[in-house]
């Protein structure tokens, strides 16, 4: 290992450094910076002591004035150190900043030990620059240090007395003593440098930690509630915030655990939960609680307490919360992508036996029946092509969803026009009279959508409007209009409300309060128009004063450019 480097604060040479940068890794020359500023000025203040000294010294006839001006200079040269930063860890043992401090000092020093009369001893002040070397250097400086004022020593040594004499000796131990303080400084200093770049890495390990657990925590669906022995909250992540009954604005500002944990502490949900927790101490197992919200609504939510021990006296209660009504939602959607499953299976074995009843009729009717037997005729005919759209509708509904890659080809549509050519086919099979009517505002509006496709989601939508609306006139409108952006077709009926059950589960499949409806109309329509990047919703609306259901499909408009 070369000792030209610095390798004081270099966790890597200490064998506890990542081999990638860590977050807190450009504060590692922090310490270093202090460390030097410190060791500099109680330089500056050695220089102005031994130059207060020798001025008293040199006012009572004891000191040349030459020593005066090396000292005065040894001051100047110690405030031009201080104004500098420290050395860079590649710097070697001669570098300018070095000469300036370590070498000058020792220069000075063997100048005031070997020349300056009255019989002064500087010996001690040679401990300072093997110090000041042993903990800011590189280990060679500060052996080279102690090398050189052991050399001055003995030089001053065999100039004042015999060899072996009590000079030589002093000489000798003080040496001995120089190498052992850059021995050990440097040492202990390479040993404190190890533990702060441990502490360091540490620290910044558990930040990371603790920014990964923490993204962890907000991006969960599941509730994380932290509380203390008392029952306080002490952590709260997103999820809990929102079934506990906080605003989204609260839970989507910017991060502020503090105001999360204190607007949670407020809401009447916690509140119940708190007298549950105080009422069951350490409660175990998972236990179905409903709670109040601020809007004077309920949430039923599933709690598992877990307890963890921090250490003596330390006792944190992390609380795990379930929405039941989104966990329910999770194992409806489950059974409905079972049932598709199972409900494709029975299509594909229904399909044949339709086809077989479709061909004996169609024999049947070539055998001249009676009026009788052609009326049952038609109305095995009629229930078969039923059958025969119901598997269709679930084959369909039972495929992967269709890809933005593979559209199909869909042109653009002018979508008054198309819209008024479909009423009139639907008309020519369902005659409505006054019970429809049509308001067609949007004589411009070009749309992206294979024609067929837009023709089906229509249609269903007619047919649902047909089987819910009273037989008044007005009963049934179909309106278009458009925006900067979108087309509306929108297709109302005065039928009943729809219940909050049905409501939540409209969009899905086997959904339906007809017992004669296979429940996938509307949603085979969502799926046909968020194929073209369409979007199908349901509104409650008023129409010449009377309350409805309309379903609004929005077509993204089609601008000239487009091929």
């Amino acid at each position: 290992m070369s000792t030209d480097a610095w390798p004081k604060d270099d966790p890597a040479r200490a064998g506890l450094g990542p081999s990638w940068p860590l977050p807190g890794a450009r504060d590692a020359a922090a310490p270093p910076v202090r460390l030097w500023r410190l060791l500099l000025w109680v330089r500056v203040l050695l220089a102005l002591g031994l130059l207060a000294l020798e001025s008293v010294g040199w006012y009572h006839g004891q000191t040349t004035a030459w020593v005066l001006a090396l000292n005065a200079l040894f001051v100047v040269w110690t405030v031009v150190g201080l104004a500098l930063g420290p050395p860079a860890h590649t710097a070697g043992v001669w570098s300018p900043l070095w000469l300036l401090t370590v070498w000058a000092d020792l220069a000075v020093f063997a100048a005031l030990e070997v020349l300056a009369p009255g019989g002064l001893n500087f010996t001690p002040l040679f401990v300072w620059p093997v110090l000041l070397a042993a903990v800011l250097g590189p280990p060679r400086l500060a052996l080279g240090a102690a090398a050189a004022g052991t050399l001055v020593l003995l030089g001053r040594a065999a100039a004042v007395d015999t060899l072996g004499g009590a000079a030589w000796l002093q000489a000798g131990v003080t040496g001995t003593g120089l190498f052992a303080v850059a021995l050990l400084a440097a040492h202990l200093t390479t040993r404190l440098a190890a533990e702060a770049a441990a502490a360091r890495h540490g620290e910044a390990r558990a930040r990371l930690q603790t920014e990964v657990n923490r993204l962890i925590a907000r991006g969960l669906q599941e509730g994380i509630v932290v509380t203390d022995g008392a029952g306080h909250p002490r952590y709260v992540n997103p999820a809990a915030a929102r079934m506990l009954g906080v605003g989204d604005e609260l839970v989507a500002a910017p991060d502020d655990p503090e105001a999360l944990v204190a607007a949670v502490g407020g809401t009447p949900a916690w509140q119940a939960l708190a007298h549950w927790l105080t009422t069951q101490p350490h409660p175990t197992g998972t236990h179905d609680l409903t709670l109040p919200l601020p809007d004077g609504r309920q949430r039923r939510v599933r709690v598992q307490p877990r307890l963890a021990d921090l250490g003596p006296g330390l006792v944190a209660e992390v609380l795990l919360l379930q929405d039941l009504h989104a966990l329910e939602q999770r194992i409806h959607t489950e059974k409905l992508a079972a049932m598709g499953r199972v409900s494709a299976a029975v299509a594909h074995e229904i399909r044949n036996p339709l086809a077989a009843i479709a061909q004996a009729s169609a024999l049947l009717q070539e055998d001249d029946p009676s009026a009788a037997q052609r009326r049952l005729l038609t109305l095995i005919e009629q229930n078969v092509r039923r059958l025969a759209r119901t598997v269709d509708d679930v084959l369909e509904a039972a495929r992967n969803p269709w890809s933005d890659a593979v559209t199909g080809p869909a042109g653009v549509l002018a979508l008054d026009p198309f819209v008024d050519a479909v009423l009139r086919d639907w008309l020519a099979q369902r005659p409505q009279g006054a019970r429809l009517q049509t308001s067609l505002a949007a004589p411009s509006a070009q749309v992206r959508f294979d024609p067929e496709h837009l023709r089906r989601v229509l249609v269903n939508l007619l047919d649902n409007a047909d089987r819910h609306a009273s037989a008044s006139p007005g009963a049934i409108r179909v309106e278009t209009h458009s925006d900067a952006h979108h087309a509306h077709l929108s297709v109302w009926s005065d039928s009943p409300p729809i219940g909050a059950p049905l409501r939540d589960h409209l969009f899905e499949p086997f959904a339906s309060a007809h017992s004669r409806s296979s429940g996938l109309g509307l949603f085979l329509s969502r799926e046909l128009c968020q194929r073209y990047h369409a979007s199908l919703h349901h509104d409650v609306a008023t129409r010449a004063g009377r309350a409805g259901n309309a379903f609004v499909v929005s077509v993204p408009l089609s601008t000239p450019s487009e091929p």
